[in-house]
C-alpha cells in the first residue's frame, strides 16, 4: 500500500537488500496495500460485501490461541491468518501488530491457522511451529518471532516464496530456544497428530465461516472491509480503529 513512507522500511532496521527484497515479494504476488486476500488456490479475491455476524462459537474455540484478553469480553477480534502470506504479514507490520498494543486489555484477539498450502508451502510448518510453542504457554512469544523474522524463513535472497522446510523448521527451533521453550519437546509437539488436528480444526471453522484467504478478520463476528475508497495503511488502520471504537462504546 503507498503511503508517505514506505511502510515495508518500518521495523528493527532492516538492511537495503532486505528492503528491496520485501518489495519484490509483494509486488511478486501483487499484494496492494493488503486490500487483495490470497484464496485456497493461491489467487487473489477483492473485498466483498459485509454478511451477517458469524457465530462466536465458529469463530473461537475453547483452545484458540488468544494474543489479547478482556476482563468483559465486550469485542473480540479474529484473525484467521497464514504465517507466510505476505498480506498477512503487511497486516501484522502496519495494523494488528499495533492494534495488539493499543488495544491491551480492551479487546480479545484471537488468531486462527489458515495456511494456504499450494501458494505457501512453509505456512503449515510455520503454524504447527506456533501451536507447539502454545502447548508450552508461550504461543504469542514464537506468534511474534514468525512475523518479526518473516524475511528470514519464508522467503528467498531473490524475493520468491520460499519452499525450503528444512531451513524453516531449523529457524523455527532457534526462536523457539529463544523464547525458553524445550526445543525436543517443541520438536515434537510439532510433528504430533495433536498439533495437525488443531490446524485442520482451524481451516474447517475458516471454511465455514465463510474464510477465502488470509488475512480475514472478524469483530465481533462481522468481517472486516477497509472499503473500496482506502488506498494507504492509515486509513486501513483508522477504519479498523473506528469499527473497535464502535464496538467498545456500544
Amino acid at each position: 500500500m503507498s503511503k508517505n513512507t514506505n511502510p515495508l522500511t518500518k521495523g528493527s532496521g532492516p538492511s537495503i537488500n532486505v528492503i528491496l527484497t520485501a518489495i519484490v515479494v509483494v509486488v511478486a504476488v501483487g499484494v496492494i496495500g493488503g486490500v487483495l486476500w490470497f484464496n485456497r488456490d493461491g489467487g487473489t479475491s477483492a473485498e466483498q460485501p459485509a454478511g451477517p455476524p458469524v457465530a462466536a462459537e465458529l469463530l473461537r474455540k475453547p483452545d484458540s490461541n488468544a494474543l489479547l484478553e478482556s476482563p468483559d469480553s465486550k469485542v473480540t477480534v479474529v484473525e484467521f491468518l497464514d504465517y507466510q502470506c505476505p498480506a498477512c504479514w503487511d497486516y501484522y507490520t502496519n495494523l494488528t501488530k499495533k492494534v495488539e498494543q493499543e488495544y491491551a486489555g480492551k479487546i480479545n484477539f484471537v488468531t486462527r491457522n489458515y495456511p494456504l498450502q499450494k501458494a505457501h508451502p512453509l505456512a503449515r510448518p510455520a503454524a504447527q511451529a506456533a501451536e507447539a510453542a502454545a502447548l508450552q504457554g508461550k504461543y504469542r512469544e514464537m506468534y511474534h518471532a514468525l512475523y518479526d523474522n518473516y524475511m528470514e524463513w519464508a522467503v528467498t535472497p531473490d524475493g520468491k516464496v520460499s519452499e525450503d522446510v528444512a531451513k524453516a523448521q531449523g529457524l523455527f527451533e532457534q526462536y523457539a530456544q529463544r523464547i525458553g521453550l524445550d526445543v525436543a519437546k517443541f520438536r515434537a509437539d510439532a510433528a504430533s497428530p495433536q498439533v495437525s488436528a488443531k490446524i485442520d480444526a482451524d481451516l474447517a471453522d475458516g471454511d465455514r465461516a465463510g474464510v477465502k484467504g488470509t488475512p480475514t478478520l472478524f469483530i465481533n463476528g462481522r468481517k472486516f472491509e477497509p472499503g473500496a475508497d482506502v488506498k494507504t495503511w492509515e486509513q486501513v488502520a483508522q477504519a479498523f480503529r473506528s469499527k473497535l471504537d464502535a464496538e467498545l462504546a456500544k
